[in-house]
C-alpha cells in the first residue's frame, strides 16, 4: 500500500484508510478475517467513533484483532467524539470522559489521531484546547483533527489549540462532489456555483490539513451506492470502461478518481466487504490521467462553464 504524511505530521499512513462504522454487524469469525486481510493489503489505518454502534464497534475490532502490544505498535487508530444522542458535546468533560472510553473498549493507552466529529454549535474552543493539551501531555492522544467542519470554524479552534489541525473527515464521493464543482463555477450562475463548502477543499490544502473522503461510493446523504445503480447510467458507463481498460473493477476507479485529486486526500473506506476492500485498496496502484477524472467527473452530470 502507498503511504503519505498525515497532514502536517509525519506519520506515514496509508492511502486509504479503513472505516469501522459496521464492524458489529460481523460475526467474530469473519471481522478477524476482514482486519487481517486489511493488515495483508497494508491499510493498517482504522477509523472509529464512539458513537459507531453505540461503542460496540470498537470493542468489536479490539476483540477481532487481538489487541495486545505487538498488535497495537502496527497499526495506526482514529477514533472521534462529540455526537451524544441529541446534541453535540465539545465540553472539555466530554471529550475526556470520550477519549477515556474509546481507549478502554480499544484495548489501548492511546489513540493515533482524535477527531471532534460534527461542529457543535455550542463549543467553547478554550475548552476544546485545555482537552487537547490533557489528552497530549498524558499521552493519550498523539494528532488530533476535525470532520465535518468549515474552514472558519477551524479557524476558530486554532486561535486556542496549540496542536495543529491534522485531518478533516468530509463527505466526498464522485456524486456529492460540490466542494470540487464550487471551485470551477465562481462568478457563475448555475447550481454548481452555490458555495456549500466554504473553500474548505482550498483551505485544507492552504493548511496543510489531508482531507478524509467518507462514504466514497455513496450519493446523497447515506441514500445509496451509485456505483451499478441504474440512477446513474451515464456514470456508471464511464466507469465501467475505464475499469475495463486499467483492468481493474469500478470500486477501484471510484477510490482511484479521490487519489487522483492534488489535495492527497485519505478516502476512509467503510465496506465490510472483503472482496470491495480488495478492490478498494487496488486503487493506490492505480493513477487516472486529466482526461478521464474530468470524464468521470462530466459523466456524474457536473459541468464545465
Amino acid at each position: 500500500m502507498r503511504t503519505m504524511k498525515l497532514g502536517c505530521t509525519h506519520l506515514e499512513v496509508p492511502v486509504v484508510g479503513i472505516g469501522c462504522m459496521r464492524i458489529n454487524r460481523l460475526s467474530q469469525a469473519e471481522a478477524e478475517r476482514y482486519i487481517q486481510t486489511a493488515l495483508e493489503l497494508g491499510a493498517n489505518f482504522f477509523d472509529h467513533a464512539d458513537i459507531y454502534g453505540g461503542g460496540e464497534c470498537e470493542s468489536r475490532f479490539a476483540e477481532a484483532i487481538h489487541m495486545n502490544d505487538d498488535v497495537r505498535e502496527r497499526i495506526i487508530l482514529q477514533s472521534k467524539c462529540g455526537i451524544r444522542k441529541g446534541m453535540y458535546d465539545f465540553s472539555k468533560e466530554h471529550i475526556l470522559e470520550a477519549v477515556d472510553g474509546s481507549l478502554r473498549r480499544l484495548r489501548t493507552d492511546y489513540l493515533d489521531v482524535l477527531l471532534l466529529h460534527r461542529p457543535d454549535a455550542l463549543v467553547e474552543p478554550e475548552e476544546v484546547a485545555e482537552a487537547f493539551e490533557i489528552l497530549q501531555t498524558t499521552g493519550k492522544v498523539r494528532y488530533f483533527g476535525v470532520s465535518n467542519h468549515k474552514s472558519m470554524q477551524i479557524e476558530l479552534l486554532k486561535k486556542f489549540v496549540r496542536q495543529p489541525i491534522v485531518a478533516n473527515q468530509l463527505q466526498l464521493s464522485i456524486t456529492n462532489a460540490t466542494m470540487i464543482a464550487q471551485g470551477m463555477n465562481l462568478n457563475m450562475e448555475n447550481q454548481w456555483a452555490v458555495d456549500r463548502d466554504e473553500s474548505v477543499l482550498d483551505y485544507c490544502r492552504l493548511h496543510d490539513i489531508t482531507i478524509q473522503p467518507w462514504s466514497p461510493f455513496l450519493y446523497g446523504f447515506f441514500e445509496g451506492v451509485f456505483l451499478d445503480n441504474p440512477k446513474f447510467p451515464e456514470l456508471n458507463q464511464k466507469i465501467d470502461e475505464i475499469a475495463a481498460r486499467y483492468g481493474v473493477s469500478n470500486v477501484t476507479i471510484a477510490i482511484a478518481w479521490l487519489l487522483r485529486h492534488p489535495a492527497r486526500m485519505q478516502p476512509i473506506v467503510g465496506t465490510m466487504n472483503v472482496e470491495r476492500l480488495w478492490a478498494s485498496c487496488q486503487a493506490a496502484d492505480i493513477e487516472l490521467t486529466r482526461q478521464e477524472w474530468y470524464e468521470i467527473y462530466l459523466a456524474a452530470g457536473y459541468q464545465l462553464p
